[in-house]
């Protein structure tokens, strides 16, 4: 495996391991704060970032280069508001998308075509999950601070009715 390019792979693999905590912690804040469908949707999320972290892994360990496994960062564990949550989680979501374009970048200077095509599909995730989370958004600031406003949003959250391919269609995609 190209040098370059499996140097980049290890620190994509150290930013999807951080999404996975950083959403973890936003899901016990939702639960301790009684946003069951939040919480639940923030799990499931972790859980997507920690595979994403194992698929790039395995991938580089199959290519003949060597995973590095991160430590885990302390994320924050106290948030202001539901909809600083997810202004946090899309501000994340765009840092993520800047670093896998890094890495396709990177993959076109070295001619790994190979890589490039495995990235494919971490551009097309993020731009479901980069949808996902302005569709969200877009739902908590038509809310406002109406209560049952939130409850309900939170209720759709946890009946999976906000998914990434129910955002992607409202994104056009």
């Amino acid at each position: 495996m190209n040098a370059r390019v499996e140097q980049k792979l290890n620190e994509q693999i150290v930013k999807e391991s951080s999404s996975s905590q950083f959403y973890l912690a936003m899901a016990s804040w939702a639960e301790a704060n009684g946003l069951n469908g939040t919480a639940k949707f923030m799990y499931t999320h972790s859980d997507e970032e920690r595979f994403h972290m194992l698929k790039l892994v395995k991938f580089v360990n199959e290519r003949g280069g060597k995973a590095i496994i991160p430590s885990v960062e302390q994320p924050p564990q106290d948030f202001d508001t539901l909809e600083r949550v997810f202004e946090l989680l899309l501000e994340h979501e765009i840092m993520v998308t800047e670093s896998i374009n890094d890495v396709v970048d990177i993959c076109l200077q070295e001619k790994d075509y190979s890589t490039h095509n495995f990235m494919q599909w971490y551009v097309t995730e993020q731009l479901e999950e980069e949808a996902l989370a302005r569709t969200i958004l877009d739902k908590l600031k038509l809310i406002g601070t109406d209560k049952g406003g939130l409850y309900l949003f939170d209720r759709d959250l946890e009946n999976a009715a906000i998914t990434p391919e129910v955002a992607a269609q409202g994104a056009g995609n």
